[in-house]
């Protein structure tokens, strides 16, 4: 599986890694310590060493990256995991690294930017990314709800997680049309508990009631 996304791996261990360059050419600019964390009224409430931000994020992240390519690769049920799918999670790491650095760069340069929105834009998409796969997902044991009950039943995996696709995807465009109407972040929190709580309670109930 790592053989056959070399390229891919390549490719989005440069983006990853992108922010780096970003980084040296506004280094003089840059305040220490950066400010890299923020609350929910978009105030920072966490700061990093300029050497952290600028290096150490994007090179965790792409440690983050590559460990996740190694044990999606390395699981016991690899076989089950579409390649497509496994492709699509390569992305997901740069992508939080380039928005992180669109929003993380410009506000400690001096620009307005609202954390909040962004992180509810991210978040929203993501969700949504994700969903359109989970019904797509056969049982293994790094991509999807692994629960008790639907690692031991293929069929309580597969109606758990096409279940799960449609409130994924439907809670990642409930949040992207809150984020831009200007919703509070406490709508998000709502959202994403209700799109984890409902599948693993739905996989119990398979599991309890059906006997799957």
């Amino acid at each position: 599986m790592l053989k056959e996304n070399k390229k891919t791996l390549i490719l989005t261990s440069i983006l990853t890694l992108l922010p780096v360059i970003v980084g040296i050419i506004f280094w003089n600019r840059l305040p220490d310590p950066v400010a890299t964390h923020f609350d929910i009224n978009n105030q920072p409430d966490g700061y990093s060493s300029k050497i952290v931000a600028v290096f150490g994020i994007p090179l965790l992240l792409t440690g983050v990256l590559w460990v996740g390519a190694l044990v999606t690769s390395r699981d016991p049920r690899h076989q089950n995991i579409s390649p497509k799918v496994f492709t699509r999670i390569l992305w997901i790491v740069p992508l939080i690294s380039l928005i992180a650095a669109g929003a993380v760069y410009p506000y400690n340069l001096g620009y307005k930017v609202d954390m909040t929105f962004c992180s509810g834009i991210l978040l929203g998409a993501m969700f949504i990314f994700v969903g359109n796969y989970l019904p797509k997902s056969r049982q293994n044991y790094t991509v999807g709800i692994k629960i008790p009950w639907t690692l031991d039943n293929a069929e309580n995996w597969n109606k758990t997680h096409r279940l799960a696709g449609y409130l994924w995807v439907a809670g990642g465009i409930v949040i992207l049309f809150g984020t831009l109407a200007g919703v509070g972040p406490g709508m998000m929190i709502a959202v994403a508990a209700v799109m984890v709580i409902v599948p693993c309670a739905y996989s119990f109930y398979l599991h309890e009631w059906k006997g799957l």
